[in-house]
């Protein structure tokens, strides 16, 4: 039971998990001298059609009478997802459904995880690890710090946006930096060894500290060019890695910090120990409330 405040199922409060409630493990958990259709009825023994139903809706409906041990590990999780779904459950929970997958099935399984809660109309709550996985499939993140909620809402706008240095860190690894607000509202960033500009003005005294996220992708990166006043510094790049759909940089400024910079994979990065020129737009210096 619930040490504090109340878990809500259609408006109604809930001091256990109800019959319409089903949990979904990393592990499936199948049991191996069931066939697969009778794993998927166990909920329902007397009720194979509805099996059936289910284990076409998972893309497993020629594999009904396979032993468990001849699918792939995919195929083990779509028959777990399809005995959790089997009595149409209001709410799904999903523990790390998908860390037991390679990278190919966890994108394809993630994709109809996804398809299945908007034929079916469940709510679906996922935890994952992988910020990656929860910003592709979810319509609303929670980010949790030591078991505390410390940021909710559409993924977009909790990357984009994020409320604290943990949040900006966790979701995308952005570059953290610290800065003193100016009288004209211009931001000296010692970190950087540069001006910054935010894109709105900022309601603190002058003299403030402000802790600031800049997100890899944000920044661009020259080897020649005319220095902007603002929101740009020079560096050596230390340190290339490709990625598939990108590079990733790592550039060491004057000052002693080290900037990750993500470029496209189309892009053609100068070699190791060249000097380079950052710069990045004014929106790109997300304020943080911490």
């Amino acid at each position: 039971s619930a040490s504090e405040g109340q878990l809500l199922i259609g408006n109604e409060a809930q001091t256990g998990l109800r019959d319409d409630t089903r949990i979904m493990f990393q592990d499936a958990r199948l049991l191996p001298w069931k066939r697969v259709i009778a794993n998927v009825a166990l909920g329902l023994p007397d009720d194979q059609r509805a099996a059936a139903r289910v284990l076409e809706q998972v893309g497993l409906g020629d594999r009904g009478a396979e032993w468990p041990a001849r699918l792939s590990g995919g195929q083990r999780q779509r028959v777990a997802l399809a005995r959790a779904l089997v009595k149409r459950p209001a709410l799904l929970l999903l523990d790390e459904p998908l860390g037991a997958l390679d990278a190919a099935l966890r994108e394809h399984t993630g994709q109809e995880l996804r398809r299945l809660q908007r034929a079916t109309g469940a709510a679906f709550v996922m935890v994952t690890h992988d910020q990656a996985e929860a910003l592709a499939l979810a319509d609303r993140v929670a980010v949790l710090q030591a078991g505390q909620v410390v940021q909710v809402g559409p993924p977009r706008q909790v990357y984009e946006k994020p409320a604290t240095r943990f949040v900006a860190g966790f979701l995308g690894a952005a570059n953290l930096l610290g800065a003193v607000l100016r009288a004209d509202g211009l931001l000296d960033c010692a970190e950087a060894g540069c001006t910054l500009r935010a894109a709105e003005p900022l309601a603190r005294p002058p003299g403030s500290t402000v802790s600031l996220a800049l997100r890899p992708e944000r920044i661009s990166l020259l080897t020649e060019g005319e220095m902007p006043a603002t929101n740009a510094t020079t560096g050596v790049l230390r340190g290339l890695a490709f990625q598939g759909a990108g590079w990733l940089c790592s550039v060491a400024l004057a000052t002693g910090t080290t900037l990750r910079v993500a470029l496209p994979g189309t892009a053609v990065p100068p070699a190791e120990g060249v000097p380079v020129l950052l710069h990045w737009p004014a929106e790109a210096n997300i304020v943080l409330a911490d």
